[in-house]
């Protein structure tokens, strides 16, 4: 009977279920989306209920699809959003509020009191800066606004972490709480070095230490699915890792100064620092990347908030495309986008800015601007905030990199890779596999009960599909670079000057 391996990337539009054969090819993948919900301006919550039901919709149709039965599913390894998080009832397991999506922006002044008060101590013991962006603070919000939270914590009846550790807690029956330091590492409350939480960061974001889950391995087999929540099977749960850091180690990228960029919701870019922290000069986070056999490694991150987020705000909220798949032909139709520039900063700027208060602006604009130029000004957007982040990689890492590794849905988009290359004046590799975080998270699973020896296997897994190489002109790219930043400068701090 063959064996197959189940990796499960729970995003933030969506949960993807990959379907991955012994031979280490993709057998089926099914994507579900769940709801984005935005109660008031700046903040975006999760249903934790409907990802949930999601996870086991796209489980479902995966195992549907390929025809096989459960029992052939050899491991499951789940990789997550990130800082998304939430709290829950201990005994009955009924999440006591939405989730609060990494991309809420309500603790923002909360985050700039700690930075002011806590900042160094933050960075040097985080690597974080102090930002809404991370777990911690909403984390604290969820204690001090949902009605009965701090009680039910103090009574020892409330569990309380990010997205992983719901969804294992969920599958195992409740026998599972845990994380892993790639995703304990962006909450603002893990000792980088130590790989633990770090007690006076505790008592900073007054977060009880009882509430949290336990911080192991990336690839271990923590549990086994309770019978009844996985199709009647006991089947090992052996890989919990953030998302984009999955994707990371599944491009391969295991050696320092190796760089990859995963596209999503939002972009993340991640160069390979090896078994030791370093911290940023120049905007940067420090981040675990995964922990295999008690050994971590580290990586530089630069998060770009939005990006296919963007794309989907045309869909959904201007309603000029219907599907993001147009966006490549409709680029494609005009020869550039008329001196128009999109700053997607619906929550602020990330990396390298840090900006909480940014907001999207679409700058250049005259008479003649067509719904075509809009749209290819939102791709060639999403291409400008990676290579913003990319010169600070370099800066930063000591490193420079002649290809870039990238992955995830929207780099089915030649249009958009093709300008990557072009602004980034280096080639852009795409592997044949574009859903590379639940490609990693199965393969830390897999590792975990055997079916590899060490994780440099990983490599030999990797097949490439389409490689872009520059075709633009150094003088056309730097003009489109300096527009671009002149724009950027121009959203800086608008929702705060508002506000005065």
């Amino acid at each position: 009977m063959r064996k197959y391996f189940l990796g499960v990337d729970q995003g933030t539009t969506g949960t993807t279920a990959l379907l991955i054969n012994e031979e280490w090819n993709v057998a089926a993948v099914k994507n579900v989306e769940h709801c984005q919900i935005f109660p008031k301006p700046g903040w975006v919550e999760h249903d934790p209920i409907e990802i949930w039901a999601a996870m086991q919709s796209a489980v479902a149709s995966v195992i549907a699809q390929e025809q096989i039965r459960p029992s052939q599913i050899v491991s499951i390894g789940i990789d997550n959003q990130g800082e998304t998080c939430m709290i829950w009832d201990k005994n009955t397991g009924e999440p006591l509020h939405n989730a609060l999506v990494w991309q809420d922006r309500r603790t923002a002044e909360y985050a700039d009191e700690l930075g002011e008060k806590y900042g160094d101590y933050i960075r040097e013991t985080t690597g974080l800066t102090a930002d809404a962006y991370f777990s911690g603070t909403k984390l604290r919000w969820l204690l001090d606004n949902v009605e009965g939270a701090r009680e039910k914590a103090e009574r020892g009846e409330l569990l309380a972490g990010t997205l992983d550790s719901y969804l294992i807690w969920k599958l195992t029956g409740g026998e599972v709480f845990i994380t892993d330091p790639s995703t304990a590492s962006r909450t603002m409350m893990m000792n980088l070095k130590k790989g633990q939480w770090d007690e006076k960061m505790l008592d900073i974001l007054d977060i009880p230490r009882s509430i949290l889950p336990r911080i192991v391995d990336s690839s271990s087999v923590y549990g086994y699915t309770k019978p009844e929540n996985f199709f009647g099977q006991r089947t090992p749960v052996s890989a919990c890792i953030t998302d984009a850091l999955a994707a990371m180690l599944a491009q391969g990228c295991l050696d320092v100064g190796d760089i990859k960029t995963t596209y999503g919701t939002g972009c993340f870019m991640y160069i390979n620092l090896g078994h030791e922290v370093k911290l940023s000069n120049n905007g940067l986070i420090s981040v675990c990347s995964w922990s295999v056999d008690g050994e971590r490694t580290y990586a530089y991150d630069g998060g770009v908030y939005i990006a296919g987020a963007a794309i989907q705000w045309l869909r959904d909220k201007l309603r000029v495309i219907e599907n993001s798949a147009q966006t490549e032909a409709i680029a494609k139709s005009v020869e550039d986008t008329g001196g128009v520039y999109f700053v997607p900063a619906f929550s602020g700027l990330a990396a390298p800015h840090w900006d909480q208060y940014a907001r999207g602006m679409i700058i250049g604009i005259t008479g003649g601007t067509t719904r075509e130029q809009i749209i290819r000004a939102t791709l060639e957007s999403i291409a400008f905030q990676v290579y913003d982040n990319a010169q600070v990689m370099k800066l930063d890492s000591g490193h420079d990199f002649s290809v870039m590794k990238v992955d995830g849905g929207p780099t089915v988009n030649s249009f958009l890779m093709q300008f990557q290359a072009d602004i980034l004046g280096c080639p852009v590799e795409v592997p044949v596999v574009t859903e590379m975080t639940a490609y990693g998270a199965a393969f830390l699973s897999a590792l975990a009960v055997g079916e590899f020896g060490s994780v440099a296997d990983v490599k030999d897994c990797w097949k490439l599909q389409r490689r872009y190489e520059p075709q633009m002109s150094a003088q056309e790219r730097e003009f489109r670079l300096e527009e671009w930043h002149r724009a950027v400068e121009r959203c800086k701090n608008w929702e705060r000057a508002g506000r005065r």
